[in-house]
C-alpha cells in the first residue's frame, strides 16, 4: 500500500459510458499512456484521482489494475459500472455494492479443488476492504439508491441465461455479475492495496439480459456515477 500521507483514489471502469463522465470532472488532468490505457490524473472536488478506462474482461481489467498501482502507487482502487443482477432484492438502476469478489468462470474443480478457487492464492472470494464497503453503503442511502451488499461474481463471458445465473447463485451466493471485478479484486489483493467494487444494475442477467442491458445501460451507468461522486465527496 502506498505510504503517502495524502489519499489518492484509483477508479477504473471498462465502458467510456461507465468512465467518461468521471474522466471529464478530473481538475488539471495529467494524461499519461502505458500498455495502451489512458490514465487520467488530477483532482476532483480537491480529492487526487487517477482514472482509467480498462477494457471489457479480466484480462483488460486485471492490467489496467496492475500498471495503476505500479505507475501511481493509489491507496485505495474502486472498480465501478454496471452488472447483472443475481438477486431478488436488485432491479435495474439499483446498487450491488461487493463485500467480497470470485470468478465464477474458474474451475480446477476436476483436481479435487472447491469450484472458484485462485490457485497460488488459495482463495476462493477476495474480500473488499470493510471500510469502503461501509462507506458506500452511506453512499448509496445519500444519493437515494436502492442498494444490497454480497458477493459479487465476475467472468469472462455475459450472463444471459438462467441456467448459468443459478449456477452463479448456488456455488457463490453472489448477488451481481459482471466481467472485471474479481480480476482487479485479485491484483489489489496481491499488492496489499485496498479496494472497493460496485456495480449498477442494468439487466437480470437471464435471456432477456441483451436487450435489458443496451436499453438501460445510461440509467444504470448515471447511478454508477452519483454513487462515485458521493464516495469522493466522502
Amino acid at each position: 500500500m502506498s505510504t503517502n500521507s495524502k489519499k489518492l483514489i484509483g477508479i477504473i471502469g471498462a465502458m467510456k459510458v461507465e468512465i467518461d463522465d468521471v474522466k471529464s470532472h478530473v481538475e488539471n488532468p495529467v494524461i499519461e499512456s502505458f500498455s495502451g490505457i489512458d490514465f487520467v490524473r488530477g483532482t476532483i472536488d480537491g480529492v487526487d484521482v487517477v482514472v482509467a478506462m480498462c477494457g471489457i474482461g479480466k484480462v483488460f481489467a486485471a492490467m489496467c489494475a496492475q500498471t495503476m498501482i505500479l505507475k501511481y502507487s493509489p491507496t485505495i482502487v474502486v472498480n465501478i459500472g454496471v452488472g447483472g443482477s443475481l438477486s431478488k432484492n436488485l432491479n435495474i438502476g439499483d446498487i450491488a455494492i461487493a463485500n467480497a469478489l470470485c470468478q465464477h468462470d474458474m474451475d480446477t474443480s476436476a483436481v479435487g479443488d472447491p469450484i472458484g478457487l485462485v490457485s497460488g492464492v488459495n482463495m476462493v472470494c477476495f474480500p473488499c476492504c470493510k471500510n469502503v464497503v461501509k462507506l458506500f453503503e452511506e453512499c448509496a442511502e445519500k444519493a437515494g439508491l436502492h442498494s444490497e451488499t454480497g458477493i459479487i461474481a465476475s467472468g469472462d463471458v455475459f450472463v444471459s441465461d438462467t441456467v448459468r445465473k443459478r449456477f452463479i447463485v448456488d456455488n457463490f451466493d453472489a448477488i451481481s455479475c459482471e466481467m472485471e471485478g474479481a480480476a482487479i479484486a485479485q491484483v489489489c489483493y496481491v499488492n496489499d492495496v485496498e479496494f472497493g467494487v460496485i456495480r449498477a444494475i442494468s439487466d437480470n442477467g437471464d435471456e432477456n439480459g441483451g436487450r435489458d442491458y443496451e436499453n438501460a445501460l445510461e440509467v444504470a451507468s448515471d447511478a454508477a456515477m452519483k454513487m462515485i461522486y458521493e464516495f469522493l465527496k466522502a
